[in-house]
């Protein structure tokens, strides 16, 4: 009878732990970029209440447009065939966002806080910090850092369990995966609320530990630095040189040579360069700078001489029109 209790009881506390679970009806989304301002979409779109927050209702303007343009798109593809329908669903979801400069003025009743602003850990523990006055008792707050520790981010705020990483993948309406990172902290209410919400957005989360760069970047950040390496071996120049030749003489392999053997060898969509100044190099270098601070005795965090050369020259791909290619 007692087994049989003791039984009863752990059922009992797994269901109570289980429905109290934090439903994630009102998201409030930190950085009108475009990662900010795709995870708002999406959210938008999956019948999610939306505050957009940045510095100035400029940018904020920038990123309701640009949402727009982006749920249009979706919506001649998802409604092809009822054209009414589709300007009823970008109509709705327009309505489910709503924008604000003020970020400590809204997070009051919202359910959760998801964090998309610039790459710096003092800058997101500041904003953190203020916000964990104003957030109420259950929100949860979460980072879409793609490269530092959401340990050293939580540590800002009084509300540990209450944090994780929630990380996107460019573009967010178009990409399904989203990590969810769980830090020693993190409750186990709080990663299963996360996760339920990555599927109510339609995502498939994946769950890690706080280790650099989680899952995709942890394999994809050295791969691509390593194409660096592997192209600027005994090189004396770096960007788009063009010979004539179609092929080059120095390094191990030409950067067009190294692209192709991993788009045919391999079946990858993009080659290393192509995907470098698609991400951007400025990015690629902040995540392996930091990496390599951490650790800099590991190989695969060594920079690249090649990188912080066409980074210091403002050529950081696609968004600059120059990178390891020329874009017109």
């Amino acid at each position: 009878m007692a087994f049989v209790t003791r039984q009863f009881m752990r059922s009992m506390s797994s269901s109570t732990a289980s429905a109290k679970k934090i439903i994630v009806k009102h998201v409030t989304v930190i950085g009108g970029g475009l990662m900010g301002a795709g995870i708002a979409q999406v959210a938008a779109a999956t019948g999610h209440t939306v505050v957009l927050v940045d510095q100035t209702e400029d940018i904020l303007a920038k990123s309701k447009k640009g949402i727009e343009e982006s749920l249009r798109k979706v919506a001649k593809k998802k409604f092809a065939e009822n054209p009414k329908a589709g300007g009823e669903f970008v109509e709705k979801t327009l309505s489910s966002i709503v924008t604000s400069t003020d970020a400590a003025s809204v997070v009051h009743s919202t359910d959760l806080v998801v964090e998309a602003i610039v790459e710096n850990l003092k800058v997101k523990n500041e904003l953190f910090k203020r916000l964990d006055k104003f957030a109420a008792e259950h929100t949860i707050f979460a980072s879409n850092t793609s490269s530092l520790q959401i340990t050293s981010i939580a540590n800002a705020t009084t509300r540990q369990d209450r944090f994780a990483g929630l990380h996107f993948f460019n573009p967010v309406p178009l990409m399904k995966l989203v990590e969810v990172i769980k830090t020693p902290m993190t409750s186990q209410k709080t990663f299963e609320s996360l996760v339920d919400f990555s599927k109510a957005l339609g995502k498939h989360p994946v769950s890690c530990k706080d280790t650099p760069g989680f899952i995709v970047n942890r394999l994809l950040v050295p791969y691509l630095m390593e194409a660096i390496r592997l192209y600027e071996r005994d090189f004396q120049t770096c960007g788009d040189s063009n010979s004539g030749l179609g092929f080059s003489l120095k390094g191990d392999a030409s950067k067009e040579d190294i692209d192709t053997a991993m788009k045919l060898g391999a079946g990858y969509p993009m080659g290393p360069f192509e995907l470098l100044d698609y991400v951007g190099l400025d990015t690629t270098k902040f995540i392996i700078d930091g990496w390599h601070e951490t650790d800099v005795k590991n190989p695969l965090y060594q920079p690249s001489p090649c990188l912080n050369k066409l980074v210091a020259e403002n050529k950081s791909g696609k968004k600059t029109g120059e990178g390891f290619y020329k874009y017109k």
